[in-house]
């Protein structure tokens, strides 16, 4: 009685696998940062980082331009203020106005105080060159030649030098004074009514005003 073995099964032969394509390694897109950079540029930019001071000749250039940009920046800032400046400067400004009316009232008492100084000063210029004229003995000698000249065989000639007295002089100057501040007063009054009849045709004085510089 032959007891069955069982046969070794024929083991599978592995079946050759194809060649498989050659593929290059594959270009991959660079990370950012400083990984783009080559490596000289690396260095250096980790140099600047340190406090080496060492940039690329890109920056350089990038800083060249912005100091030329800088200095003309500078000087456009310079002409604006300069020019700002010439605007500042204050004007003298000016204003055209027209004296269309004249209150006679006030240019009565205007008037008034002006005739009466002016009457004041006459006096005492009068006094004055009196007592110089005297003092210069003018009236002595005139008021001689006049006697001498006036004189007659009955009696003696005219007396100036009396008639030309100090208080005759300013009693009859005073007179004029007072005269002349009734005439100076009415005509001043009257010539402020002829002004406001001749401003309402021909429109007044124009008077141009400017301020102080």
């Amino acid at each position: 009685m032959t007891s069955a073995h069982p046969q070794p099964q024929p083991q599978a032969q592995p079946h050759a696998s194809a060649p498989q394509p050659h593929h290059p390694p594959q270009a991959y897109p660079a990370p950012p940062g400083n990984a783009a950079q080559p490596r000289g540029a690396q260095s250096q930019a980790r140099n600047r980082g340190q406090g080496g001071g060492v940039q690329p000749a890109g920056h350089d250039y990038q800083n060249v331009h912005d100091a030329h940009g800088g200095q003309g920046d500078l000087q456009q800032d310079i002409m604006r203020r300069s020019r700002t400046g010439a605007r500042t400067v204050p004007r003298t400004r000016k204003a055209r106005l027209r004296v269309a009316k004249v209150d006679p009232w006030s240019v009565m008492k205007v008037g008034f105080l002006l005739s009466i100084a002016l009457g004041i000063c006459t006096i005492i210029a009068v006094a004055v060159l009196w007592m110089v004229m005297d003092a210069m003995g003018v009236f002595s000698a005139v008021g001689g030649m006049v006697s001498e000249a006036t004189a007659t065989d009955d009696g003696g000639g005219f007396d100036l030098q009396n008639f030309l007295s100090l208080s005759r002089v300013l009693t009859f100057t005073s007179v004029v004074a007072v005269i002349d501040v009734v005439l100076v007063t009415a005509l001043a009054t009257l010539g402020a009514f002829i002004y406001n009849l001749s401003a309402g045709f021909v429109g007044g004085v124009e008077v141009t005003l400017a301020e102080d510089e």
